[in-house]
């Protein structure tokens, strides 16, 4: 299912979701298609700048 979404609309995601502190197990599906895509990251060193 989430395969079909871009990788900037995951990431908005995750990054949304964790900040409105959403349902863990959805930010862990995000999170793991994140992973999975090697976006996580990319993730990372945007919160870190």
């Amino acid at each position: 299912m989430l395969t079909k979404l871009e990788d900037k609309i995951i990431l908005e995601a995750y990054q949304q979701s964790v900040e409105l502190q959403l349902d863990v197990e959805f930010i862990s599906l995000l999170k793991d298609e994140l992973v999975r895509r090697g976006l996580l990251d990319n993730l990372q060193s945007n919160v870190s700048s």
